[in-house]
């Protein structure tokens, strides 16, 4: 690694969290001979790239910062690169430097660069509200806050799996909601179908994510946790307020993935181009009875599976008093084979938005999982 890299490297780990670019600005000028350096991030809509400080919002999709953002490589431009500001698949935004000469060389030392600022921007996003700020295009509702401090991310990417999630409509979401971790040996994912308007869906949704977590980090089964957020969503609400929950379990040594389906979202699989429905044995809601006991289900996944949840508000999404239905939904879902899970996503999204010709009324959770086999 080149003595700026190592640099920028050590800047950005001493540097106030509020001046990270500029940090990186000054690195690469007095490196580089670089005068130009602007944080563009990805809004929460996934349709507008956001100029940390000064400029205008980058929307064309054919846009080199779109480019950069889609592919994950560098772009180069009449003089300006742009590259992507990720790290473990999650993907930030981009960082526009000029004057950049057609090295390849250089261009990857930049790239570097960028990803360390990433890995800063993650490290510093909850002790600081400048970059949060800046992600946004309008003012999110107070349900919507509370629902995107809860999530893991966006999207996460290990050798033996790539993943990725989103929520619309992103501004005033209320209870819908998702949830992952994994530990090298397995991926629990969860994802939740709420109910309720405003803040009191959010409570809702947060009580059961939390008690989920709170069950998996003592190390439960995937049926016990099930139970465990049960009976909390039960002992606050006592069966008034439930919600829907899938929960899933993915070795990752063996690709087996283990479900407890809590009157769940639809789960999807696409395999080799084929979209079908997964059955699953249909069990209570979370928090509609007490002590309900929960039953797992397994079934193998073959290497290049592709799996979807989605929540009702995608089916029954409504536009010219028509519904999105099953039949739109698994013509889509075929044409995202090539892409990305954040791609397949925001794709998805972005063809619902078309259908209803905006923002969805209704919340809507997408998750995409790739099971890509086991590593050594």
């Amino acid at each position: 690694m080149s003595e700026p890299v190592n640099r920028a490297r050590r800047t950005l780990n001493e540097t106030p969290a509020d001046r990270l670019v500029d940090c990186v600005g000054d690195v690469l000028a007095g490196s580089y001979g670089i005068t130009e350096t602007e944080l563009f991030q990805v809004d929460y809509r996934l349709s507008q790239l956001l100029p940390l400080t000064e400029g205008d919002p980058i929307t064309g999709p054919g846009h080199p910062a779109w480019r950069a953002f889609d592919h994950q490589s560098p772009v180069l431009a009449d003089g300006t690169a742009w590259l992507p500001v990720s790290m473990r698949g999650e993907r930030r935004g981009v960082l526009r430097l000029a004057p950049v000469p057609d090295d390849p060389a250089f261009l990857d030392e930049l790239a570097d660069i960028a990803t360390a600022l990433a890995h800063e921007l993650a490290a510093v996003s909850a002790g600081t509200d400048v970059y949060r700020a800046a992600r946004r295009s309008q003012r999110l509702t107070l349900a919507a806050e509370m629902q995107w401090d809860l999530l893991p991310g966006r999207s996460r990417i290990r050798p033996s799996f790539s993943l990725a999630g989103q929520l619309e409509p992103a501004y005033t979401v209320r209870g819908d909601s998702f949830d992952w971790s994994d530990d090298g040996q397995r991926l629990w994912l969860s994802t939740i179908n709420g109910t309720g308007e405003g803040v009191a869906a959010s409570l809702l949704t947060s009580l059961a994510t939390h008690a989920l977590r709170n069950a998996r980090r003592a190390g439960l089964d995937l049926a016990d946790q099930a139970a465990l957020a049960d009976q909390a969503l039960y002992d606050e609400y006592r069966g008034e307020r439930h919600l829907s929950a899938l929960l899933m379990e993915l070795d990752l040594r063996s690709g087996v993935l283990t479900v407890v389906d809590a009157g769940s979202p639809r789960l999807v699989l696409l395999r080799e181009g084929k979209v079908t429905e997964q059955p699953l044995e249909a069990q209570f809601p979370l928090g509609m009875f007490e002590a309900t006991d929960y039953h797992e289900q397994r079934f193998p996944l073959e290497r290049g599976d592709r799996i979807f949840v989605v929540s009702d508000g995608v089916v029954e999404a409504t536009g010219q008093h028509t519904r999105y239905g099953e039949t739109a939904l698994d013509r889509f879902l075929r044409r995202t084979g090539p892409m990305e899970p954040l791609d397949a996503v925001r794709s998805l999204i972005g063809d619902l938005r078309a259908f209803v010709s905006g923002d969805l009324v209704d919340d809507a959770v997408v998750v995409c999982l790739d099971w890509t086999g086991p590593q050594p």
